[in-house]
């Protein structure tokens, strides 16, 4: 999976918004896909007019503190797109830094902010607040 540093560098050598959207359903094919069993209710992202999966891992670092692991998917081509880039922010950080890190400064400065329709929006809010929330019940069984 690409960093979101090497991802938020492919979107500035990128003019054309076209481009850009073809870009992110590319990355989303880079997606490796959910298995069934992983494409439950408690997986299930509300909020979203796709259908989205998020699964979270919680497992400690060396000094005990929870760190987190998503893997996700959506049926929808630029949705799993969305996904991928979210991954790349969260996943494989500490529940602290999932908790307090906000991805709509990374859409933002993607231009994904301006340019996704308030649905995908809305869609892309729930997944973060669906990842924050997570990490925030990490924190707290800790």
């Amino acid at each position: 999976m690409a960093k979101i540093d090497d991802i938020i560098a492919d979107f500035e050598l990128i003019d054309d918004w076209e481009e850009r959207y073809r870009y992110v359903i590319e990355l989303g094919r880079e997606l490796e896909p959910l298995p069934d069993s992983a494409r439950n209710e408690a997986n299930k992202v509300r909020g979203c007019a796709s259908q989205v999966w998020l699964e979270t891992q919680v497992t400690p670092d060396t000094s005990g503190d929870p760190m987190l692991t998503f893997r996700g998917d959506s049926d929808a081509h630029i949705v799993r797109g969305l996904v991928y880039i979210l991954l790349s922010l969260y996943s494989g950080r500490s529940a602290q830094d999932v908790a307090a890190l906000d991805a709509q400064d990374v859409f933002g400065q993607l231009g994904l902010t301006a340019h996704l329709t308030p649905q995908r929006s809305n869609g892309v809010r729930s997944m973060v607040e669906r990842m924050r929330a997570d990490a925030r019940k990490a924190l707290a069984a800790v």
